[in-house]
């Protein structure tokens, strides 16, 4: 496509670009360059204002730059949905592209383009419309100049401009005319109540190829002459190449070139450039590699919950301080250890990127989250400047943060490898093998909680010590989000509860162990939810109040988002009204994350020892639902990922510096038969949209547990779940 040409001025100015002619109209948002992660930080929201592109061709074609890596989460269909709702197009037309990594597609808040903290939607709402708006406006303006007509007189829809006296045109008729036409500062938005597109439950553009096996991922991405490189990564990390007797592995038909890389933590990589992948892996088997670990931390997880409980006893780095006192004199009291272990990502499709580096430009292939930090990193470790990297963003299978490294570490080292590989595009792939052993975990946390109340469940007083390894310190990101030594990942959902919980202290622990760690689907508030929403359960079954409503009494905000979702979703499952089976409990928690609610009501039995989830009734507030058909999947898919983390065996386990985990066998998530009936009910709202990609994690593992607790009266107090004595 002809993309838009930048002013070097101007900021939220709408530009037309020169297109070729025939092609149409062609907008977009212009922002001066990204120059690093500095500049995210020191700038205001309205310092990076939203930027898009929109092409409306002479056939009516509408074709929509989405800024947003779709990684499952439907933003290939919901950004173009906010767009074509205010442009009046017919949605029929409607085709969406993944845009480049280009500076003008920034995220409107964070300064750089990328995906992450449920946020694609709610970052793009008004930035999407308001461009459908303008092109709306420049395309009325054309077909008006023509008819020799007030503009204001002119109505739209479908696509369609009809004039006072019901003459009409297409939107495609007028497309290159309007391009002559200066952009409008301002458009009015439409009223929600106005909304054709917005709300309404719509099939995914993507949707067709990836049920016919037609979508194209990165792992797809195939270029004559491409080579598949492949790496042996440091084991423990940070290790050293001692030896390397590669001989047996050169004299695999089909290896072009085996060589050393920098790896994480101050350790080395060996890397092998074959004309395939399997040819690839057996040159990769045949090496003889004795790491030189002198020195490097060998850490087991044994040893390092025990570090961990250790630590949990006594008070850590404060980050809210209360007086406690009264928790010596309360009339009922709990004092509860909790574990959670290291948990990886295992996205469907594993980590890749295809780089083309020709001396003097590069072009990259890849589903990153990050696209800003990894273009960056490819141009610094190239020594080329950051418009030489041509930046094509790819379809990604699933990620969960795993595609959003703080320091582009994948970036990184697969730059390395096309530096030496100069002239010959090389695919890098890591098998779903390296991917679990390679690094980067939700960190393993150990919770220690004193609660003090009376019989009537009035809290006096809540000591909450966190000890884990911090995500953000050392990061990038750590100079703005760790605050007084406290990471706000590890504190989220305690902090900010949405409890009015008297007295709350909350202190850490940042433990530090030999153990790359990152953040992973809801990530603090995936244990923190677990803590909190098992431990206001038990405070409420102790003196006799029942959970739900003994939440609604606590909630800091009566009658609020929370309530609401709460609410819902304990009237559609008919929780406390309908007789359960024999044997069946009801397990309820509700968790705030991401500025969404997100409510369960799960009927549950126990066999052999291990809980069966039968039915799960969801209750979701995230304001407005721009396209409920994906906020349901999303619910259902954050529910099953939570759903896992109750697994037997799911969970990263650690021997000697080596993960024990290899693939899915012994890293088992839930299976489709695994899963229980869910039903996702919305809370209506014409508020601005909140996120819902990471919200549903949380609650669904503590409404489990509530109801096995309801069950049995026993309290599960780490993850994954030990078979239950009953």
């Amino acid at each position: 496509m002809t993309h838009a040409i930048p002013s070097k001025n101007s900021r939220r100015t709408f530009l037309k670009a020169s297109a070729v002619s025939g092609v149409g109209l062609v907008l977009g948002f212009y922002i001066p360059s990204l120059t690093g992660i500095a500049s995210a930080q020191t700038a205001t929201k309205k310092s990076y204002p939203p930027n898009a592109f929109l092409r409306v061709g002479p056939d009516n074609k509408v074709v929509i730059q989405v800024s947003k890596v779709d990684i499952g989460q439907g933003t290939l269909t919901a950004l173009p949905m906010l767009l074509a709702e205010e442009l009046d197009c017919d949605w029929n037309n409607v085709h969406a592209e993944l845009a480049k990594g280009e500076d003008v597609f920034r995220d409107t808040a964070f300064g750089m383009q990328m995906v992450g903290g449920s946020t694609s939607v709610a970052h793009t709402y008004q930035q999407y419309r308001e461009i459908g708006a303008r092109a709306r406006s420049m395309l009325v303006a054309a077909a008006a100049k023509q008819w020799k007509v007030d503009p204001a007189a002119c109505k739209t829809a479908a696509g369609v401009i009809t004039g006072p006296t019901g003459q009409h045109t297409t939107y495609g008729a007028v497309a290159n005319a309007a391009m002559q036409l200066p952009a409008p500062e301002t458009v009015q938005l439409k009223n929600p109540a106005q909304f054709t597109i917005i709300g309404k439950a719509t099939p995914r553009l993507d949707g067709a190829a990836k049920s016919t096996g037609q979508q194209k991922f990165g792992i797809d991405v195939d270029l004559p002459g491409m080579k598949v490189a492949l790496l042996a990564r440091a084991v423990p990390w940070g290790a050293k190449i001692g030896k390397l007797d590669d001989s047996a592995a050169k004299a695999i038909p089909g290896v072009r070139k085996i060589f050393t890389i920098p790896g994480i933590r101050g350790g080395q990589s060996v890397v092998i450039v074959a004309d395939g992948y399997w040819i690839a892996k057996k040159a990769r088997d045949a090496l003889k590699i004795e790491w030189d670990a002198k020195g490097i931390e060998r850490v087991s997880s044994d040893s390092l919950f025990a570090a961990y409980r250790e630590a949990a006893m006594k008070p850590g780095t404060p980050a809210a301080k209360a007086d406690v006192s009264s928790l010596a004199t309360a009339p009922k009291k709990i004092e509860a250890v909790f574990e959670f272990p290291y948990l990886a990502h295992t996205p469907m499709e594993p980590l890749n990127m295809t780089l083309h580096f020709t001396g003097d430009a590069c072009t990259v292939w890849t589903g990153s989250q990050f696209q800003s930090m990894d273009r960056q990193a490819i141009a610094k470790v190239l020594g080329i400047a950051i418009t030489k990297v041509d930046f094509n963003t790819m379809m990604a299978g699933g990620a969960f943060g795993r595609r959003a490294l703080p320091e582009s570490e994948n970036a990184v080292e697969a730059a390395y490898i096309a530096k030496v590989m100069r002239g010959t595009p090389v695919k890098v792939m890591y098998s779903r093998e390296d991917d679990l052993h390679g690094g980067y975990y939700r960190p393993m946390h150990v919770h220690r909680v004193r609660i003090g109340y009376d019989a009537s469940g009035k809290i006096a007083a809540w000591d909450h010590v966190i000890a884990g390894q911090s995500i953000l310190t050392g990061s990038p990101f750590e100079s703005f989000l760790v605050k007084d030594g406290v990471d706000g990942t590890m504190t989220e959902g305690v902090l900010e509860s949405h409890y009015a919980i008297p007295n709350l202290a909350l202190s850490v622990h940042n433990m530090q162990a030999n153990v790359p760690v990152l953040w992973h689907r809801s990530v603090g508030h995936s244990h923190n939810g677990y803590v909190m929403e098992t431990l206001i359960d038990e405070i409420a079954r102790s003196v006799g109040r029942d959970p739900v409503e003994y939440r609604k009494a606590l909630f800091a905000q009566p009658g609020g988002r929370s309530s609401q979702a709460l609410d819902l979703a304990v009237t559609r499952s008919g929780y406390g009204k309908r007789k359960l089976e024999a044997g069946h409990a009801w397990g309820v928690a509700v968790h705030h994350a991401f500025d969404t609610s997100v409510a369960y009501v799960a009927e549950v039995s126990l066999k052999d020892g291990r809980p069966q989830v039968h039915r799960v009734t969801a209750g979701v507030h995230c304001n407005m639902a721009i396209n409920p058909r994906t906020i349901e999947a999303q619910i259902q898919g954050g529910l099953v990922f939570g759903l896992s983390s109750i697994q037997p065996g799911y969970e990263i386990t650690l021997k000697d510096g080596v993960v024990q985990q290899s693939n899915f066998p012994d890293y088992m998530p839930v299976l489709m038969g695994q899963c229980p009936t869910v039903e996702v009910y919305l809370v209506p709202s014409a508020d601005t949209p909140t996120g819902v990609g990471e919200p549903p994690v949380p609650p669904i593992a503590p409404a489990i547990a509530n109801a096995v607790a309801a069950l049995t009266g026993k309290r599960l107090r780490k993850l994954p779940f030990e078979t239950i004595a009953t």
